[in-house]
């Protein structure tokens, strides 16, 4: 953990103290089924509540001296137990309590970030109805094309979002699984009903089948959703770095009073937060690699996944929660420069409109291959001299005489937004 980058609530979740507690908690719904089938008597699990004491000093003190943390944390807890701790950890394994406590927690942490989502969500959408008429210049591989929506790159990132809500709402319902069944997963000294009953307690379902662990693909699969997910963020921080640059000054991320940007230079503001996100974004992708290779153990297991997960699993989950509540902060407080955003659209002196002049000249009768080595020479020379794109047109006799008035009508950008409203309509919600 990295106290720097660990939020609330995900930070509390990932303490020793609260994984103890959720070992607790795992054994506790063990015993209260094992009450209910009449293997334990009736009253033995509130006797394990009430006489369970989690101290966390103690149960590191101990596993000094057996160096296996489950056993110290069973030693520790039950030390003031009377004939009930007969009960405790009764038949059980323990990767079933780890597993299955892991799996609470991963459910927990998903139920916030699927709630942070869809509240960045919402900030996409509202930034993206604010923009839908702003003309900006498009640009494919870094270079001017043609004009589009500035509200478009909002809704892009919205429409990607929800689909990455929906894949974590899935990974979510699969990954609430737990595992009560032994030693090496074949309830040879537990009833299955006994695993059904606990896990049901604690909002999980059996995984249908397992070895001393539950199968590392629930895990594998939540990680890389945390990738995809990771991926849209960091082109979320790479757009407005770029906007963000001087020469082009379209959007900057927040610049808050008395922040300071560089030690040297007063005069600096730097897009440190979509920086601090694009590096978020390769650790978490790193993790995801981890998860795939610790899919593969030996035989019934081994534990060569254990230390990488008490790495990734509470590093990966507070990461990508940081990274999607500072991309809200960005999003909600993002300043935009609309005149410079404006203004780009005409710093190449119209050779943005070069396909427009192409078409209108091809639905005046020319050829297509004409009307675009035409158009052609003129952008190129454009380009080599800055003048006027269209004043180069207009001063062509045959061009001007096809295009009559046309050429300053086809030389405005708001033709370019004639059908973003459709776009828009596709998302069903009411603007």
């Amino acid at each position: 953990m990295v106290e720097r980058y660990a939020l609330e609530p995900l930070k509390s979740l990932w303490t020793l103290k609260t994984q103890y507690e959720r070992w607790l908690e795992v054994e506790l719904a063990v015993v209260e089924a094992y009450e209910e089938k009449n293997i334990a008597p009736k009253g033995t699990a509130q006797k394990i509540r009430e006489s369970a004491s989690i101290d966390v000093d103690d149960i590191l003190e101990t596993e000094k001296i057996v160096d296996h943390d489950v056993i110290a944390f069973i030693k520790s807890v039950t030390k003031n137990m009377g004939d009930e701790a007969r009960y405790f950890h009764y038949g059980l394994t323990s990767s079933d309590i780890v597993d299955t406590a892991n799996s609470l927690a991963l459910v927990r942490c998903l139920d916030t970030i699927i709630n942070s989502c869809e509240k960045l969500g919402e900030s996409l959408y509202k930034k993206a109805i604010e923009y839908k008429k702003l003309p900006t210049i498009g640009r494919t591989h870094g270079v001017h094309a043609e004009p589009t929506s500035f509200g478009l790159k909002f809704l892009s990132w919205y429409a990607e979002l929800t689909r990455n809500i929906e894949r974590l709402k899935y990974v979510k319902e699969e990954i609430a699984v737990g595992k009560l069944s032994g030693a090496v997963g074949n309830y040879a000294n537990i009833d299955p009903e006994i695993e059904k009953i606990a896990l049901q307690k604690l909002g999980l379902k059996p995984t249908p089948v397992a070895t001393q662990v539950i199968s590392r693909d629930y895990i594998a699969h939540m990680l890389s959703v945390f990738a995809v997910l990771a991926g849209l963020i960091e082109r979320i921080a790479i757009e407005i770095r770029h906007l963000q640059k001087t020469e082009v000054l379209e959007a900057m991320e927040p610049f808050k009073e008395g922040q300071r940007g560089s030690s040297a230079m007063p005069h600096k503001k730097n897009p440190i937060l979509c920086e601090r996100l694009t590096g978020m974004a390769r650790l978490i992708r790193s993790y995801a690699q981890v998860g795939f290779e610790n899919m593969a153990l030996w035989h019934e297991r081994d534990i060569s996944h254990s230390s990488a997960e008490r790495y990734i699993l509470p590093d990966s989950t507070m990461t990508i929660y940081y990274m999607i509540e500072k991309t809200r902060h960005i999003i909600e407080n993002i300043k935009i420069f609309d005149k410079n955003i404006v203004k780009n659209i005409d710093i190449t002196n119209g050779l943005v409109y070069s396909q427009r002049v192409m078409l209108a000249l091809v639905d005046v009768g020319m050829s297509r291959e004409e009307a675009y080595t035409i158009v052609q020479k003129y952008a190129l020379e454009c380009w080599e001299t800055g003048k006027s794109f269209k004043e180069m047109l207009k001063k062509d006799e045959n061009i001007s005489k096809l295009l009559a008035d046309k050429i300053d009508e086809i030389f405005k950008p708001d033709y370019y937004l004639r059908n973003i409203e459709e776009i828009y309509k596709r998302f069903g919600r009411q603007e």
